[in-house]
């Protein structure tokens, strides 16, 4: 003990300290730098042809072994900064030292190689990464194989227990990692509520088919092919919108798609007299799609055939309604308004913090108009989610209560309900 005293002087047990607490802080912050930083970010420095960001994917492409690596490095400098003051401290106190070298390791380990090395990190995980990518490299690359010995025998201790490791799988897939991303930037002002409804459209628009966008058939504007043809160009000029669907005989029976530029065009060329338009002859043949499309299968049928209006069919032929390019568009952007639109949003929110809301109106727009989360696996329309959790048609005047949200029956038409008064319990309870 005494010649640990005497052969080493104060100043350099304090330097060998000093060294070690600089390893183990290296460690920590280059182990949480590196799981922290953005690998979108360095794969488009990757690709602007940073070295450094090349590095960093190399690493974070081996995580387990990184990782492994950092910890061992962590604890073999932990360990012996802390053994190696242990015996000086013993050597100069007596027993006494054990206490002292707890007391001042833990302090130190606790301050300057844990907190304030990961705290640095992670306010700066990206820069932090790209400094100390090539030093942990070499690091990385020294202790690989004592880290991949280690790797198979906490492998080999955890398979009788049925943890798999090393299969790299999350329990997110990557559109719901994507959006937990979107929503935590967005609650945390880095991204708008537009940007952010956006991105989650985009992200959505592979799980959603024809028949959750379509205009339903009871809200689909037609004309009767068997009227005169000045009351059809009259039908046409009054309409918002420029292509109809025309029938024959019954609604039913869709024979055709009438633009209203090709009538136009077709009037012109009778020299204006609507009795002589041979309005069968400019409409163009319908075009059905069934109703379980997905929607990019929809977009590219749509961009490939140059067409931006099809009818839905359910598996029966029946006509369930329309679909056009706007209403995917409108998926991604939000509603898509011209001086033409009729503006009927069917979303009325009320001065008690209520909204009254038509039945028909689609669960997707409430959410985007009122920032809600209303689920709309199982239905599409808002009337239809009520049904859906009430398992029946209720009358004017019920009240369910369901997913944080107080939704009162106020109109019903035959079986459908019309109107509904909705209410958020969180705010309804805040304000009382």
């Amino acid at each position: 003990m005494e010649s640990i005293d005497t052969d080493i002087s104060p100043l350099i047990a304090l330097a060998i300290v000093v060294f070690c607490l600089a390893l183990s802080a290296f460690f920590s912050g280059a182990e949480t730098a590196l799981t922290a930083a953005s690998r979108a970010r360095m794969h488009a420095l990757e690709k602007s042809g940073d070295g450094r960001a090349k590095t960093v994917n190399r690493l974070l492409l081996m995580r387990e072994r990184l990782i492994g690596a950092m910890l061992i490095g962590n604890n073999i400098v932990n360990i012996g900064a802390s053994a190696f003051t242990t015996s000086v401290l013993v050597a100069i106190f007596g027993a006494e030292g054990v206490i002292y070298a707890t007391i001042v390791m833990s302090i130190l380990v606790i301050i300057f190689s844990e907190v304030m090395p990961k705290t640095v990190a992670i306010n700066a995980p990206d820069r932090t990464a790209l400094l100390l990518a090539k030093p942990v490299a070499l690091v990385v690359a020294f202790l690989g194989p004592l880290a991949i010995t280690i790797e198979a025998i906490v492998r080999l201790l955890l398979r009788p227990f049925g943890v798999k490791i090393g299969e790299n799988q999350s329990v997110l897939s990557p559109q719901e990692e994507l959006r937990g991303t979107v929503d935590l930037l967005h609650r945390e002002g880095g991204v708008e509520r537009e940007a952010r409804n956006m991105i989650g459209g985009l992200i959505d628009l592979g799980d959603l088919e024809v028949s959750d966008v379509m205009v339903h058939r009871i809200r689909m504007r037609t004309i009767c092919a068997d009227q005169e043809p000045q009351a059809i160009v009259r039908e046409i000029l009054a309409s918002p919108y420029t292509r109809l669907p025309l029938w024959s005989e019954t609604p039913d029976n869709i024979i055709g798609i009438l633009h209203a530029k090709d009538l136009l065009r077709a009037l012109d060329g009778v020299k204006g007299d609507a009795s002589k338009l041979d309005v069968r002859g400019v409409a163009i043949d319908p075009w059905f799609v069934p109703d379980t499309t997905s929607l990019p299968d929809q977009l590219r049928a749509f961009l490939s055939r140059k067409s931006h209006f099809a009818l839905v069919v359910d598996e029966y032929g029946e006509v369930m309604g329309l679909v056009t390019l706007e209403d995917i568009l409108e998926e991604i952007v939000g509603d898509i308004k011209d001086e033409h639109d009729v503006a009927v949003t069917g979303v009325r929110p009320q001065t008690d913090g209520s909204v009254n809301v038509d039945g028909s109106v689609p669960i997707r727009d409430l959410n985007r108009a009122m920032d809600w989360t209303l689920p709309d696996e199982e239905a599409t329309t808002i009337a239809g989610l009520v049904i859906h959790e009430a398992r029946a048609i209720p009358d004017p005047g019920q009240v369910f209560t369901f997913y944080g949200y107080r939704f009162q029956v106020i109109r019903k038409s035959k079986n459908r309900i019309t109107a509904l008064k909705i209410t958020p319990l969180v705010r309804r309870r805040a304000a009382e």
